[in-house]
């Protein structure tokens, strides 16, 4: 090592020593050179006050995390989606606010897309599993392409913003460049990683999985906002002129992510955090519930809702707290940059969850626990909807919005999402008076460069219709 290095290195430990976390660098005389230096570099991404804080709170119940009181909860209200949404007048000037604010470059999208494909049996960025039912084109394309198309129509620079993970960016970025950024063009797509945090046992020391590196994991969606903040791209947006950030996940085709009825309604309220909620299919299914806590507007997670509130009924038998939550928000980029602040009161709470966590012994061998040894910290981005102004909440359909793949099969599996994505379009093409055979098997996909909603294909339709062939597949693009 160098002076230099000899300097640093002497610092770290030091500050290491001073937050009880010696054991870190215990193994510190028997690695090699870019062993220590990638050690180093680990140990420079913790802030161990943040993890004495995390400690202090979620171990030893110093703070505690915010517990929810059932006995006062409520269902949040929601506005509910019209029959015909082309008539209703408050549907028609939330698309005049949300298209006039897409037209001034006041909208950027944003992808949550960190994961791998490892449920769904795909080696690879979740991002590049391929989703539609004839093409195959992946969910990246799927998402530039429904970008482009909202470029194309409001004639405005829709920047898109993916934020990735240290497992999978460097395969992402690659993924993009290998296809020419689908023709967005590399300078409006910006990829950023997202943040880590320490494991720690559960005396709150970090835990080591191997003798150079630390166990660390993602710090959870709520880290978003945050990995906005400290990659630049939060000032980017303001120098650009944007207002509203539009905010989905990867795993997701059919979701919209460019909106104007969305963003006109996030507008129009006042909201600083909107979302868009579904009605529950039945009492256990995996959404969160938007409730009302006191005066709070609050997500429960599904996991964590009492039986007897998730059976509750309406008087018309509804479900009471009917509304789920599908990862689908519009926020204000000034609320943003108030809970990414290190020092904003209102920072997003990190979440303890106890996990097996491989680790080295004092030995220097791998042990792979069977039972949880460890901690790791996460954040949720739904944690902002206390925090935030009027916060609306937004009823939209599946077929819509929301198809999610995460399973290998059965519910929200590639199989099921296909399904859903040739229902969407058949409904699309019936719609224009197009009868398909009431035998017809084949696949059905509408590229989103030809008709990105129902409207717009109605519109492109009837200026141009086509024969079509209906013994086989229809890809319309």
């Amino acid at each position: 090592m160098t002076p230099q290095e000899e300097s640093v290195f002497m610092d770290t430990k030091q500050f290491y020593e001073t937050h009880g976390q010696e054991q870190v660098f215990r193994f510190w005389e028997e690695l090699g050179e870019q062993q220590r230096a990638s050690l180093l570099e680990q140990a420079a991404e913790i802030d161990l006050e943040e993890v004495d804080r995390l400690v202090a709170n979620l171990l030893r119940n110093e703070g505690g995390e915010a517990k929810i009181d059932f006995s006062t909860l409520k269902p949040a209200p929601y506005l509910p989606i019209p029959e015909d949404i082309e008539s209703d007048p408050a549907w028609q000037e939330a698309l005049t606010l949300g298209e006039d604010a897409l037209r001034a470059g006041k909208v950027a999208a944003f992808t949550v897309a960190g994961g791998q494909g490892t449920r769904l049996g795909y080696d690879g960025p979740k991002g590049t599993f391929p989703v539609t039912p004839i093409k195959g084109k992946t969910l990246f394309q799927v998402f530039a392409e429904k970008i482009q198309a909202g470029r194309l129509k409001y004639q405005a620079t829709i920047p898109w913003y993916v934020m990735t993970s240290h497992i999978n960016h460097e395969a992402t970025v690659s993924f993009f460049e290998e296809n020419d950024y689908f023709g967005l063009g590399s300078d409006s797509v910006r990829f950023f990683r997202q943040g880590r945090m320490p494991a720690v046992d559960f005396e709150g020391r970090i835990i080591l999985e191997g003798k150079d590196r630390i166990a660390m994991s993602p710090d959870g969606h709520g880290g978003a906002l945050r990995a906005l903040e400290r990659s630049g791209s939060l000032q980017e947006m303001q120098d650009a002129g944007v207002e509203v950030i539009s905010y989905f996940q990867v795993d997701n085709p059919l979701v919209r992510p460019i909106d104007p009825h969305f963003i006109g309604f996030h507008l129009k309220s006042g909201s600083t955090m909107s979302s868009k909620m579904l009605p529950k299919a039945y009492e256990k299914e995996k959404l969160g519930h938007f409730c009302l806590q006191g005066d709070k507007t609050v997500i429960v997670e599904y996991s964590d809702m009492p039986d007897e509130l998730c059976a509750a009924r309406d008087a018309d038998g509804q479900l009471s707290f009917r509304a789920g939550s599908i990862a689908i928000h519009i926020i204000s980029l000034s609320f943003a940059r108030s809970l990414a602040s290190d020092s904003s009161v209102s920072a997003l709470p990190f979440h303890r969850a106890d996990k097996k966590v491989p680790f080295v012994d004092e030995a220097g061998a791998t042990q792979k626990p069977e039972q949880p040894n460890g901690v790791k910290f996460e954040m949720f981005v739904f944690d902002a909807i206390p925090f935030a102004t009027s916060p609306l909440v937004l009823e939209t359909t599946r077929l819509d919005d929301f198809s999610p793949v995460k399973n290998a099969e059965g519910i929200d599996s590639p199989e099921s999402s296909r399904k859903d994505q040739v229902s969407l379009f058949r409904s699309w093409l019936e719609a224009a008076g197009v009868t398909l055979p009431s035998d017809f098997a084949g696949q059905v996909e509408i590229s989103p460069l030809y008709a990105s909603t129902r409207e717009d294909f109605l519109k492109a339709w009837k200026s141009a219709p086509r024969e079509l062939d209906l013994s086989g597949d229809i890809f319309i693009g």
